[in-house]
């Protein structure tokens, strides 16, 4: 996991481990890799040998969008990889403080639209959904917006929550807690359809930003050069356990709506996925660093 542990992706490949170390009759043992956006681990994998053996956990960020952002990234997210089991996707939602003078989308629409790079949205780093979010809005929209970037999403929503920056494009799981609380309230979700745990709310297709549609995701992959039939076999397993009632109620509490697509339908979405985001942030004129 490229991650830290206690974070969806962490919460995910362990509920996948659990389960999948009983479908093969062997223990699958969770090694947490993080940093730099998810590079350090990812490059381990990708490094790792071609067997079977060594899986990881990867996101919108590692498998499709990193390479947007950093030049030397020191593995490719297509050539290096065989896309195993797309597990679930993961939706934003997009909040403002409690007291916010925003009751809409629209209203947030006009502001920008009359006082340009006014409002400020918090996010945890380029490329991450919060960001890319972001882009989309502008470039759908024709605003801007100006990004304050945070170590983590946690500490954008304490200072949403303060009132230092105007909104952000959180994932539904980790705005859960301030949303029950009622300090923060949302426009819309980012999903092309309602989020059912967030009923009334509309996504932002809906609300004044037509075609809008992001959301992040957690997938399995394996170092290229795994034999096919391993792959295949696996894609399988996975597929099995995502379908279960169990594993697709303990992922919804995670805030990961169960998808398990195959390795050949993964690996097409994986490449649809790498040209989208590849036109955002290049019609947003970020450059790699």
């Amino acid at each position: 996991v490229p991650f830290s542990p206690g974070g969806v992706s962490d919460g995910v490949a362990r509920l996948i481990a659990q389960h999948l170390a009983g479908r093969i009759g062997q223990p699958v043992v969770i090694e947490n890799r993080p940093g730099v956006s998810g590079i350090v681990g990812t490059q381990a994998t990708a490094r790792s040998p071609a067997d079977g053996y060594t899986l990881m956990g990867g996101t919108i960020t590692t498998h499709a969008v990193n390479p947007f952002f950093t030049k030397n990234l020191g593995y490719d997210p297509v050539k290096d990889f065989a896309p195993v089991n797309l597990v679930g996707m993961v939706s934003n939602a997009l909040v403002v403080p409690a007291d916010s003078r925003f009751n809409s989308v629209a209203q947030v629409i006009a502001e920008l639209n009359a006082k340009p790079d006014s409002l400020t949205y918090g996010t945890a780093g380029a490329g991450t959904s919060q960001h890319l979010s972001g882009q989309l809005f502008q470039s759908i929209t024709g605003t801007h917006l100006r990004q304050i970037i945070y170590k983590g999403g946690s500490q954008a929503m304490v200072d949403l929550v303060g009132g230092q920056i105007d909104m952000v494009f959180e994932t539904v799981a980790a705005a859960r807690p301030m949303i029950d609380a009622k300090r923060v309230k949302v426009l819309a979700v980012t999903s092309r359809t309602p989020v059912p745990s967030l009923p009334g709310v509309p996504p932002l297709a809906e609300v004044g930003v037509p075609n809008f549609e992001m959301q992040s995701w957690q997938g399995v992959f394996a170092p290229a050069g795994t034999p096919q039939p391993i792959v295949d076999r696996l894609g399988r397993e996975i597929a099995a356990i995502v379908a279960t009632p169990e594993v697709q109620a303990r992922l919804r509490t995670l805030g990961v709506e169960p998808d398990g697509r195959g390795p050949a339908p993964f690996a097409a979405f994986q490449r649809a996925e790498i040209t989208k985001w590849g036109k955002v942030i290049k019609d947003s004129g970020i450059q790699a660093e």
